[in-house]
C-alpha cells in the first residue's frame, strides 16, 4: 500500500475509532443516567414500590409533584384518627403502583396495550391528584374556584410543555379523549386505581380495618370487552366487599362528624379571611396565600394566567394554611380569632346529624343563644353557626356502571344482578354546627 494511501486509511481507521469510543460513551452514560432513575420506594402498604420509565422519575422530581409530599391525604381527619398523616405524594406513588399491575394483568389475557399507552396511563395515574390545594378539598371554591381535577389538567398541560409533548396521550387518556376507553377508566371510574389505593392506603394509616379491600384480587380479576373495563365473574364478591368497605369508610372516615365540622369550620376561617381581605383588611400569610386572598383566582383567571397562577398555586400547602392560622389567632377581628383559635387547639364545634332537615324552630333557638353567648363587634354568627348536608351510596349508577363479564360471555351492571345486595340507595344526613359553649 502506498503511503498516502495508508496515511488516509490511518486517518478513518482512527476517526471511526473516536466515533465508536464516543458512542459507546454515550449509551453507557445514558445507560447509567436511565440506572440512576430506577429507584426504589419502600411503601408501607404494598412494600417495595419501583418507578418503571425515567420519565415518571423526573416527574416525580419536578416541583410541582413534590408538592403533593406537603399536602395530607385525608386533609384534617388526623384530629379523629391521629395516624391518618399520610399525603397525597404517597397516594400518587401507590396508585401508579397499583396501575402497573393492572396493566399486567390486562396484558397477560392479550389486551394489547403498547408501551406508550402503558407509559401514558402511568404518568396519568400518577398525575391524576396534583391539582389538590391545601388540605385536599378544603380549598376548592373558597380561595380557589375551581375543582382540583380541572387544575390537574391545567398542571399536566404545564408540564408537557416542560417535557416538549412527552405528556400528550396521558392528557388524552385523562380526557377520555383516547380510543381506548377502558385505560382512562383505569385512571377515573367505579373501579379505578384512584380508588383501590386510597381506600387501602387510608384504611391502613386511620386503623379502620372495615376499609380493608382485596385490591389484589380485584386487579387480577379485571379484563375488558367492547373497549370498556370488566370484572369477570369469579370476581363479584371481591367487588361487593369493595363497594361495601367504601360506603364504611365513607362514614366513619370521609363523612365522620369531627373530620366534618373541622374542615367546614377550616372552610369559614378562609372564607372570613377572604371576606377580610375583598374589604381591605391586611392578614399576615405567606406570599401564596397573601395572593388567592386579595386576588380573583376563578377557572377563567386560571385559563388567562395559567403560568403565573399555577407557579403561584404550587408554592401552596398545608404549611401555609396552618402558619396563617397560628398568625391569625391573635387577629384583632374576633371572628377569624376564634375559628383560628379552635382549630389550633382542637376546641371544634359541636355537630349535630339528623336523617331529615333541622326544624326552623331549633335552629333560631340555637342562633339566639349564640348571640347571648357572644357579644363582640366584629362577631359574626354566619360564620360561626352553620348547617348542611352530605350523601353518600354503596353504589353509583349516574356514572358508567361496574360490569361483570360472565362465562357465557354476558355482560350485566351490578345494578342488575338480583342476587347480591348492592343497591344505588343515596343517603342523605343532615348536620348542624355551632360552639359548644352555647349550649
Amino acid at each position: 500500500m502506498e503511503k498516502a494511501s495508508f496515511a488516509k486509511f490511518n486517518v478513518k481507521t482512527r476517526k471511526l475509532s473516536t466515533f465508536v469510543a464516543l458512542y459507546q460513551t454515550n449509551i453507557a452514560l445514558n445507560r447509567k443516567a436511565f440506572m440512576n432513575k430506577k429507584k426504589i420506594f419502600n411503601d408501607p402498604v404494598y412494600g417495595f414500590v419501583s418507578i418503571p420509565y425515567s420519565i415518571i422519575f423526573d416527574l416525580i422530581e419536578h416541583p410541582f409533584f413534590q408538592r403533593l409530599r406537603r399536602i395530607k391525604q385525608v386533609g384534617l381527619t388526623h384530629l379523629v384518627y391521629p395516624g391518618a398523616l399520610h399525603t397525597r405524594f404517597h397516594h400518587a406513588l401507590g396508585a401508579m403502583h397499583l396501575m402497573r399491575q393492572a396493566i399486567e394483568v390486562l396484558r397477560s389475557k392479550d389486551i394489547k396495550i403498547t408501551g406508550a399507552e402503558a407509559k401514558a396511563v402511568s404518568i396519568a395515574i400518577l398525575l391524576h391528584d396534583i391539582g389538590h390545594g391545601p388540605f385536599s378539598h378544603a380549598l376548592e371554591h373558597t380561595l380557589v374556584d375551581a375543582h382540583h381535577e380541572e387544575l390537574s389538567v391545567l398542571f399536566m398541560q404545564e408540564l408537557n410543555k416542560q417535557f416538549k409533548g412527552k405528556l400528550s396521550l396521558a392528557i388524552e387518556i385523562f380526557e377520555d379523549r383516547y380510543e381506548k376507553h377502558f385505560l382512562h377508566q383505569l385512571v377515573s371510574g367505579q373501579l379505578d386505581m384512584d380508588r383501590m389505593d386510597y381506600l387501602n392506603r387510608d384504611s391502613f394509616f386511620t386503623g379502620v380495618s372495615e376499609g380493608v379491600i382485596g385490591y389484589d384480587r380485584i386487579i387480577k380479576m379485571l379484563n375488558v370487552h367492547n373497549n370498556e373495563l370488566v370484572v369477570e365473574e369469579k370476581g363479584i364478591y371481591s367487588i361487593e366487599k369493595f363497594l361495601i368497605a367504601r360506603r364504611l369508610m365513607y362514614w366513619q372516615v370521609y363523612l365522620h362528624k369531627t373530620s366534618l365540622v373541622a374542615e367546614q369550620m377550616l372552610i369559614k376561617a378562609l372564607k372570613r379571611a377572604k371576606d377580610l381581605a375583598n374589604k381591605g383588611v391586611e392578614l399576615d400569610c405567606s406570599e401564596p396565600l397573601h395572593y388567592f386572598l386579595y386576588n380573583p383566582t376563578g377557572n377563567e383567571e386560571f385559563q388567562g394566567k395559567r403560568a403565573e397562577l399555577l407557579n403561584t398555586f404550587s408554592k401552596l400547602d398545608d404549611f401555609d394554611i396552618i402558619s396563617a392560622l397560628k398568625s391569625w389567632q391573635s387577629h384583632k377581628d374576633f371572628t377569624l380569632s376564634f375559628l383560628a383559635k379552635s382549630l389550633l387547639n382542637r376546641k371544634l364545634f359541636k355537630v349535630e346529624l339528623s336523617n331529615k332537615p333541622f326544624a326552623s324552630d331549633h335552629k333560631e333557638n340555637l342562633r339566639h343563644k349564640l348571640v347571648q353567648a357572644f357579644d363582640h363587634k366584629d362577631f359574626d354568627p354566619s360564620y360561626l353557626f352553620f348547617e348542611g348536608q352530605e350523601t353518600n351510596s354503596a353504589y353509583s349508577i349516574s356514572k358508567q356502571e361496574i360490569k361483570i363479564l360472565f362465562k357465557s360471555g354476558a355482560v350485566l351492571p351490578m345494578s342488575a344482578l338480583e342476587d347480591h345486595g348492592i343497591t344505588p340507595k343515596i343517603i342523605r344526613k343532615y348536620y348542624l354546627c355551632y360552639p359548644k359553649n352555647i349550649t
